[in-house]
């Protein structure tokens, strides 16, 4: 049996437990995703009642013999992002996104620390769609699924600005005579491969991103994108 200690987490889901126990499924520096049972966590008096709550800055501590570990301790850290509105939906929409993505026990140091610092930047009011498009690329580049944006696939040849692409999630850009549906200007490509992106390239980008994480997500589409448009 191995044990966990202070470890580094933020709460992604939880659901009930048998009557009175939760089982968490947490965000870790250096474990990846992990589901533990918090035992007792849904008694009034219970110690974890206020804390393994979404968005919290916490401290975690388990034990682990199985994929199903045990919650020994969970403390919290600093004072959660307030997020209220569009910003409380897209930290939503990043936990169902991690949820859906990562695979228990494969950590993702450099994902947690972009999650803690988006979490902050929403708190903040910064505008969402250019932090959500750079922070599901970064994503997908960790689990291997990284975005080929500035070559075309096949050829090599540089992505240019001022020409129109099909991109293809499993691939990338593939050269095609101009604007259509699926079609996306090389100028909305590099922009997402510099992280340079502009108010209207937006629409675009969030079309592509969604086609793009759809294909990996396959058929079942994340429920959060229904609250509102990300």
């Amino acid at each position: 049996m191995s044990r966990m200690q202070l470890e580094p987490a933020y709460v992604l889901h939880s659901r009930s437990f048998r009557e009175t126990s939760l089982i968490i499924e947490a965000f870790t520096r250096e474990h990846g995703r992990v589901a533990v049972v918090a035992r007792g966590a849904k008694s009034a008096r219970s110690r974890w009642k206020n804390v393994l709550q979404p968005f919290r800055p916490l401290l975690l501590s388990w034990n682990q013999k199985s994929d199903l570990g045990t919650l020994t301790a969970a403390d919290q850290v600093a004072s959660p992002p307030v997020l209220l509105g569009q910003s409380l939906y897209c930290g939503l929409y990043m936990n169902e996104l991690l949820m859906r993505l990562l695979h228990r026990g494969d950590p993702h140091a450099e994902v947690f620390e972009r999650y803690r610092s988006a979490l902050s930047d929403l708190a903040a009011e910064t505008s969402p769609q250019p932090l959500l498009r750079v922070f599901e690329k970064h994503v997908l580049d960790a689990i291997g699924y990284a975005m080929l944006l500035d070559r075309e696939y096949g050829t090599g040849a540089e992505v240019k600005e001022q020409n129109w692409y099909d991109y293809k999630p499993d691939r990338g850009p593939v050269l095609c005579p101009g604007p259509g549906q699926g079609r996306f200007s090389g100028a909305v490509l590099l922009a997402l491969h510099s992280e340079n992106l502009q108010a209207e390239q937006l629409p675009a980008l969030r079309t592509l991103m969604r086609c793009v994480i759809g294909y990996h997500l396959g058929d079942k589409p994340l429920a959060s994108l229904s609250l509102f448009s990300t």
